[in-house]
C-alpha cells in the first residue's frame, strides 16, 4: 500500500448531478473571482501604504527633533528579537511537525479504533502542506511579536554595568539582578514556551499519522516517535531545571506581608530545595533520554512522578514546616538579619539612605513675638493656592474663550526686581473648544488657530484688597517683569493634535496670533521656527494624508512649499518618544529661560528587580487629591518598582518643540546603561545654563514615592520594624469633601532646623497609621538647584525629617481642619466668628473653597496656614481670597490677611511680617475736576452731591463688611458704583478721593 493508499483520498467518486452542480459553482466562482481578488488586493495595498506612511512619518518626526538614532535603535532591537525569536520558534515547531510526519509508519494502523483517525487523515491531507508551512509561520510570528516587546530587557542586558554594591545572600553585584537576571529569565521562558508548543504539535502529528497509539489495548509508540518525543521532553525538563536555578535569585524580589526579599525560610529551606529541584530536573531529563535505549516510558514516568513528589514535599511541605515549627516561635530574632537587609536595600534603592532625621519636640503654646527668629521665612509663606486659582487666572487673564489655563497651576520661583519670590505660573494655551462652533473647520482648526500666547505669573505670597492675585507677568501681548521672551506656545499640554504652519516670504500671515484693538480685531503671524516636519513636497503630503486620513493635505492651498507640520506636541509625549526608557513625572511645568518658554519634565529610571528592596505600586504612591480631581497632573502608571532615580531633566521648547535631555544623576547605573544603549541622546549636566538651573526643582512624584516608603522605613531597627508599632501614614487631604485621598506635597520656601535661611523646598506631613489625627513627622527636601551653570547647588536633594515624639499630641491636618470648621474665634476685620463667616458666605449663594492647608516648622513648633476663597455662583465667577487662617498648637486666628492672622495668633505681634502686609487698596478713586482757584468758577453742586453719596456708600459698605452683613454690603456697593458714575459725568477732569470712614474731597482745574 502506498502513502496515498491510506490518506482516504477518493480519486474516482462523483455522479452526473454532482458534476453539474460543480460546474455551476465553478462558474459563479469564476465570475466572483476578479472582484474578490481586486478587493483583497486593494485592502492589502491600503494596509501596506498605511504602514509605510506611518514608518516614514515617524522617521521624519524623529529627524525633526534630532533623535533618529533612538527610533532606529529601538526598532532594530525589536526587529532583531522578533526575527530571532520567530525563526527559532518556527524552526522548533516546524521541525517537530516535519520530523513527526516524515517518520510516520509506512503502513497506517488498520485497527477498528483507527477509523476516526483515518477520517481525520483524509480531511487533513489536502491541507497538510499548507499547515506544515503556515502553522510554524503563524506561531513564529506571534512569538516574534511577543519577544520584540522585550527590547528594553535586551538593551539593558547588552549595556548593563555594575552597581558597585552586592546583595548579602549571594554576594553578586546588584547589576546582575537588574540587568542580567531578567534577560536570562526571559530566555528560559521563551525556550520553554517554544519547546512545549513544538512537543504538543509533534505529539499531535505522531498521533494523527499513527506514530502514537493510545486507544484500547493497542498502546504503541514507534521508535521514531519515541526518540523524537523523548528528546523534546528532555529539553523541556532541562529548561525547567534552569528555571528552578534562576528562581533562587528571584527570591530577592519575592514579596510578603512583612517585606520584600529573602527571609529566613527562603535562605534555609527554599534555596536548598530550589537547588535540589534543579538537580532532580536534570536527572529527570536524562531519564527521558534513556527511552532511546530502553524503548520504554516507565523510567521517565517514574522520574516525572518523583520530580512532582520532590517539588511538593521538598519545595512546599518542607519550607512550610520550617516556617511554622522553627520560624514562627522565634520569628523576631530569626528574621532580624533579613529585615535589616530589606531596610538597608529599600532606603538605598529609594534614595533615603542619607536622610537627616531630627527629633523635634514641637512647641504648642503661641506667645507674643514667637516668630522673631523666622523673619526670613514668614514673608515667603504662600497664600495663593495653585490648585484653586486656575479659574481666577482664566477669568482675569484668558481674555478670550479660546484661551485656557490648566486646572492646576505650577509653583516656581523668579527673581522679581531683585527679590526671589515663590511664583504661581501658567502658560496661556489654545483651547479649540472655545472657538465658536461656526468657525470650526479643518482650515481654522489646523492652519489658523495654531498656538497659545504668553505666560501669566503672580506672587505666591500676595493678594490685592479684593482677594485677587497680584500679577507680575500678565496681559496680551505679554507685559511684566519677566523681560522680553518668545510668548507663542506652539507646543504645550493642550496643543491641537497637529497644525500646518509656515508660508512663503511676502505672503499675508494666516495664523491667528492674539486679539488686539485694530480694525481687524486681531494680529496674525507666520511661524518662523525650525520645529516640526517640512511637508513642502508632494511625497510627504501624501504620507501625512494617509497617516492622518486627511485629504486636505493634498487639496488645501494652506499647505504650500514652505509649510511645516507640528505634531506629537505635548511636552510629555515628545520626551517619551525621544526617551522611551524613561518614566516621566506626571506634571510638566513652564519656565521662562533665556528668552524662551521651556517645559520642564523630570525623568526617572526605575526597576522592579533591585534585590531585597520593597516593591511599591508607583501609581498608588503618586496618586493624591490633585491627580484624582484634576486632568493636568497625572499619577504615574508604571506598575511596581523598587528602585527609582531622578536621572534626567528634560526640556521642550514651547516655540520650536526642540527636546533636550540632561544628565542629572551621573552615578545612576541605569542611566549609564541607557546612555550606552542610546549614545549621544543625553547631554551632560555641564550643558545646563544658569538660567535653566534656576528653575529646576526636586520632582513631586519622586518625593511622593519616597514619602510613601518613608512612612514605614523611617524605622531603621529590625526589631522595631518587625513589631510594626511605629507605622506612619500620609494624611488625607482635609480640604476635600471625601477625605480618602492623600494630601499632596507642597512647594514652600522654609528654613528647617539647622538651616540659616529659607530654601525652596517640597514638604509633606505624616501621622500615625490608623485613626489618630495627630502629627508624627514633617519631611522637607531642598528643591533649590541653584543658579550656577552646569552645577547643581550643594544641598539640593537633601531630605530632612522632623520626627515628633510618639506621645506627641500636636494636631494633624485632619484635626486642624475640624477646628477651622467649628471655630467661633472672631477676626479683627469681621465682627463675627469664623464658622459664622463661612456659613454666611454659603447661605448667601456663594461657594467657600478651602485652600491648601500648609504646614511650616516655625516658632519652635508647627504653624498651619490655610487661605479661604469665596466664589459666587455664576458662570463667570471665580474664587477670591477673602480670609487667611493660621493655627499654632491649640490656638487659631484668622483675618483678611496672613499678617493680621499671625499677629492675632501670637499675642498681637508675631515678631515677623508676612508678604501680604500692605495689599493693594480696593478703595475706589474717581477723578473729577479740582475746586476752583482764585477768581475762577468752581461751583459744581452735582459733583459735590455725587461725592457725598459715594462716601456714604463706601462707609456703609465698610460697616456691613465688618458686621458680616453681606446683603447690605452688596447694596452699598451698588450705590457706590452709581455715585462714582455720577461724579465722573459731573466733572470729566481732575481728581476726587473717597476715604474710608472719612469725607470726600475734590480739586478742579481751570477750564477757561
Amino acid at each position: 500500500m502506498s502513502d496515498r493508499d491510506w490518506t482516504g483520498e477518493d480519486a474516482g467518486s462523483g455522479n452526473g448531478s454532482a458534476e453539474a452542480g460543480g460546474s455551476a459553482t465553478a462558474t459563479r466562482e469564476r465570475r466572483r473571482g476578479p472582484f474578490v481578488t481586486t478587493i483583497v488586493a486593494l485592502v492589502a495595498v491600503a494596509i501596506v501604504a498605511s504602514l509605510i506612511a506611518q514608518f516614514w512619518t515617524d522617521i521624519l518626526w524623529f529627524d525633526s527633533v534630532g533623535f533618529r538614532s533612538v527610533f532606529l535603535t529601538e526598532l532594530g532591537a525589536k526587529v532583531l528579537l522578533g526575527v530571532v525569536a520567530g525563526v527559532i520558534t518556527a524552526a522548533i515547531v516546524g521541525s517537530s511537525m516535519v520530523i513527526a510526519y516524515r517518520t510516520r509508519p509506512i503502513y497506517a494502523p488498520t485497527a477498528t479504533n483507527q477509523d476516526a483517525l483515518e477520517r481525520y487523515r483524509a480531511a487533513i491531507e489536502p491541507l497538510r502542506r499548507v499547515a506544515m508551512l503556515g502553522v510554524p509561520l503563524v506561531i513564529g510570528l506571534l512569538a516574534g511579536l511577543g519577544a520584540s516587546g522585550q527590547w528594553d530587557t535586551f538593551l539593558l542586558w547588552r549595556n548593563g554595568v555594575d552597581f558597585g554594591k552586592t546583595d548579602p545572600q549571594f554576594g553578586l553585584d546588584v547589576g546582575f539582578y537588574v540587568f542580567t537576571l531578567p534577560w536570562l529569565s526571559f530566555v528560559v521562558a521563551f525556550f520553554s514556551m517554544a519547546l512545549i508548543i513544538g512537543t504538543l504539535l509533534a505529539a499531535f502529528t505522531h498521533y494523527i499519522f499513527g506514530g502514537l497509539q493510545f486507544q484500547g489495548r493497542n498502546r504503541h509508540t514507534t521508535s521514531a516517535a519515541r526518540l523524537h518525543l523523548s528528546v523534546l521532553l528532555a529539553a523541556i525538563v532541562l529548561m525547567r531545571a534552569a528555571s528552578y536555578w534562576l528562581d533562587r535569585y528571584s527570591l530577592t524580589i519575592k514579596s510578603s506581608d512583612l517585606m520584600t526579599g529573602i527571609q529566613y525560610t527562603d535562605a534555609n529551606a527554599v534555596l536548598p530545595t530550589k537547588a535540589i529541584l534543579a538537580i532532580a530536573s536534570v536527572m529527570c531529563a536524562l531519564m527521558f533520554l534513556s527511552v532511546i535505549w530502553t524503548k520504554s516510558w516507565r523510567i521517565p514516568i517514574v522520574g516525572v512522578v518523583g520530580l512532582l513528589i520532590v517539588s511538593i514535599v521538598v519545595g512546599g511541605i518542607f519550607p512550610a514546616l520550617v516556617q511554622s515549627i522553627k520560624v514562627k516561635p522565634s520569628e523576631k530574632s530569626l528574621e532580624a538579619q533579613y529585615i535589616q537587609n530589606n531596610i538597608n536595600a529599600t532606603r538605598d534603592a529609594f534614595g533615603l539612605s542619607s536622610i537627616e532625621t531630627t527629633a523635634y519636640n514641637a512647641a504648642t503654646t503661641a506667645t507674643q513675638g514667637q516668630l522673631r527668629n523666622d523673619t526670613a521665612t514668614v514673608p515667603g509663606i504662600r497664600i495663593l493656592d495653585p490648585n484653586v486659582v486656575a479659574a481666577t487666572y482664566k477669568q482675569l487673564q484668558a481674555g478670550k474663550s479660546y484661551y485656557q489655563f490648566p486646572d492646576t497651576l505650577d509653583v516656581d520661583r523668579y527673581d522679581v526686581k531683585g527679590t526671589l519670590s515663590d511664583t504661581v505660573i501658567a502658560a496661556r494655551e489654545l483651547d479649540l473648544d472655545g472657538v465658536p462652533a461656526g468657525q470650526r473647520n479643518w482650515l481654522n482648526d489646523h492652519t489658523v488657530y495654531t498656538h497659545g500666547y504668553g505666560i501669566v505669573a503672580a506672587y505666591g505670597n500676595r493678594k490685592d484688597a479684593d482677594g485677587k492675585p497680584v500679577f507680575f507677568e500678565q496681559s496680551i501681548p505679554s507685559a511684566g517683569d519677566l523681560g522680553k521672551f518668545e510668548p507663542r506656545i506652539y507646543f504645550g499640554e493642550q496643543s491641537p493634535e497637529y497644525s500646518v504652519v509656515g508660508a512663503s516670504s511676502g505672503s499675508s500671515p494666516r495664523e491667528f496670533d492674539y486679539p488686539d484693538g485694530s480694525a481687524a480685531g486681531q494680529a496674525n503671524t507666520t511661524y518662523t521656527g525650525r520645529g516640526g516636519v517640512e511637508i513642502g513636497n508632494m511625497a510627504r503630503r501624501i504620507a501625512y494624508a494617509i497617516d492622518y486620513r486627511e485629504a486636505n493635505f493634498l487639496l488645501s492651498d494652506a499647505v504650500n512649499a514652505d509649510s511645516r507640520l507640528l505634531d506629537h506636541r505635548t511636552p510629555r509625549e515628545r520626551v517619551q518618544r525621544a526617551a522611551p526608557w524613561l518614566t516621566l513625572d506626571g506634571n510638566a511645568y513652564p519656565a521662562v529661560v533665556d528668552g524662551r518658554v521651556l517645559w520642564i519634565i523630570d525623568g526617572y529610571t526605575t526597576t522592579a528587580d533591585y534585590p531585597n528592596s520593597r516593591l511599591t505600586s508607583i501609581d498608588t504612591a503618586t496618586s493624591d487629591s490633585i491627580t484624582t480631581t484634576r486632568t493636568s497632573v497625572q499619577a504615574i502608571n508604571a506598575g511596581q518598582v523598587n528602585y527609582i532615580r531622578n536621572s534626567v531633566k528634560a526640556t521642550v521648547d514651547a516655540y520650536d518643540g526642540s527636546v533636550h535631555l540632561y544628565n542629572w544623576d551621573a552615578t545612576d547605573p541605569m542611566l549609564k546603561a541607557w546612555s550606552a544603549a542610546f549614545p549621544g541622546t543625553v547631554q551632560p549636566q555641564s550643558d545646563i545654563s544658569a538660567s535653566l538651573m534656576a528653575h529646576l526643582r526636586y520632582p513631586e512624584d519622586l518625593f511622593k514615592v519616597q514619602r510613601k516608603i518613608l512612612a514605614r522605613y523611617h524605622v531603621t531597627d529590625a526589631g522595631t520594624f518587625f513589631g510594626s508599632n511605629d507605622l506612619w501614614d500620609i494624611p488625607a487631604d482635609p480640604t476635600k469633601d471625601a477625605r480618602s485621598v492623600d494630601q499632596p506635597p507642597y512647594y514652600l520656601s522654609i528654613a528647617m532646623p539647622g538651616q540659616t535661611s529659607p530654601e525652596f523646598s517640597l514638604t509633606t506631613t505624616f501621622k500615625p497609621y490608623g485613626t489618630r489625627e495627630v502629627l508624627s513627622g514633617f519631611l522637607a527636601v531642598d528643591s533649590n538647584a541653584g543658579s550656577t551653570a552646569g552645577q547643581k547647588r550643594a544641598g539640593y536633594g537633601q531630605l530632612r525629617l522632623l520626627q515628633l515624639p510618639k506621645d506627641s499630641n500636636v494636631r494633624g491636618p485632619g484635626q486642624v481642619q475640624n477646628d477651622i470648621a467649628s471655630s467661633s474665634v472672631q477676626s479683627s476685620d469681621y465682627s463675627l466668628g469664623l464658622s459664622q463667616f463661612l456659613n454666611i458666605q454659603r447661605q448667601q449663594g456663594s461657594t467657600v473653597v478651602l485652600g491648601n492647608l500648609l504646614t511650616l516648622p516655625v516658632g519652635g513648633g508647627l504653624l498651619y496656614v490655610e487661605p479661604i476663597y469665596v466664589q459666587a455662583k455664576a458662570d463667570s465667577a471665580y474664587p477670591l481670597n477673602r480670609a487667611v487662617i493660621a493655627t499654632f498648637g491649640d490656638k487659631l486666628a484668622w483675618s483678611s490677611t496672613l499678617n493680621g492672622a499671625l499677629d492675632a495668633l501670637f499675642g498681637g505681634s508675631s515678631g515677623a511680617t508676612a508678604g501680604d502686609t500692605t495689599p493693594t487698596t480696593g478703595n475706589p478713586t474717581v477723578t473729577p475736576p479740582p475746586p476752583p482757584g482764585p477768581g475762577q468758577t468752581g461751583d459744581n453742586p452735582a459733583l459735590t452731591k455725587a461725592l457725598a453719596e459715594a462716601q456714604t456708600a463706601l462707609n456703609d459698605a465698610d460697616a456691613a463688611l465688618k458686621s458680616g452683613d453681606f446683603t447690605k454690603y452688596g447694596e452699598a456697593q451698588a450705590r457706590l458704583k452709581a455715585a462714582i458714575l455720577a461724579a465722573t459725568q459731573a466733572a470729566p477732569t481732575g481728581t476726587a478721593t473717597l476715604t474710608p470712614g472719612g469725607t470726600a474731597t475734590s480739586t478742579a482745574t481751570p477750564t477757561g
